[in-house]
């Protein structure tokens, strides 16, 4: 007779798949490297470009300030007062009358120039309200105040219940009284308080910063 081996069956251990901790969380930490990399360098980038900018704004500057700022006939200005030493905004170098010599009286016209020219950016914003709005039949700037002597007057942002005007002495004392109001106010302290320059007072009177870098402040005051 035959003797058949039995045939013992090894059991076969199946390992398990484990997710490796340590791998992921090194990919997670490259990703991680990768990323503060990269925020290093646009970090790095915007404080150059912000560098480059400023650098260009003090050169824009220095073109308006000092002994070698632009001239009013420029290479062909030759000597210029020595009262005239660039030091404030819009010299040009240029005062053949003489009114400048005088410190007091330098400052005085400087002041009194500023404020015109403030007054005059308001009015030239008048001027090109009634031809925008359609409420004032986009009458242009130079018939606007002609319409003062028509029948019906002016109604001010073609509103009559704002301001209904058919009288120009009317219009004349208003402004009279109102702009010497407004500047004894001015000269007299003003809104700008105690401590603050009267051209330039800046903090409430500067809510988006604009004079806060001094080179775009030294900028803007030869814009202005």
């Amino acid at each position: 007779p035959h003797h058949t081996t039995p045939h013992h069956t090894t059991p076969h251990h199946t390992t398990p798949h484990h997710t490796s901790h340590p791998t992921t969380m090194a990919a997670i930490a490259r990703v991680a490297v990768s990323a503060k990399n990269f925020l290093g360098q646009t970090e790095k980038f915007a404080a150059k470009k912000t560098t480059v900018a400023k650098v260009n704004t003090t050169i824009k500057a220095v073109e308006w300030y000092g002994p070698d700022r632009a001239k009013w006939l420029g290479p062909l200005t030759g000597e210029v007062p020595s009262y005239l030493t660039g030091e404030f905004p819009g010299d040009y170098g240029w005062d053949t009358a003489g009114l400048s010599a005088d410190p007091e009286t330098f400052k005085a016209y400087r002041e009194t120039e500023l404020i015109h020219a403030r007054w005059a950016m308001l009015g030239a914003l008048g001027c090109v309200t009634p031809e925008i709005l359609d409420a004032t039949n986009n009458v242009p700037w130079f018939k606007a105040g002609a319409l003062i002597f028509s029948e019906s007057g002016i109604d001010y942002l073609g509103n009559a219940s704002l301001i209904h005007a058919q009288s120009i002495l009317a219009i004349l004392g208003c402004q009279v009284v109102l702009m010497g109001l407004i500047e004894a106010y001015r000269v007299n302290g003003g809104p700008a308080g105690e401590g603050l320059d009267s051209l330039h007072p800046g903090e409430a009177f500067d809510p988006f910063g604009l004079a806060d870098d001094p080179d775009t402040f030294a900028e803007l005051k030869v814009k202005e």
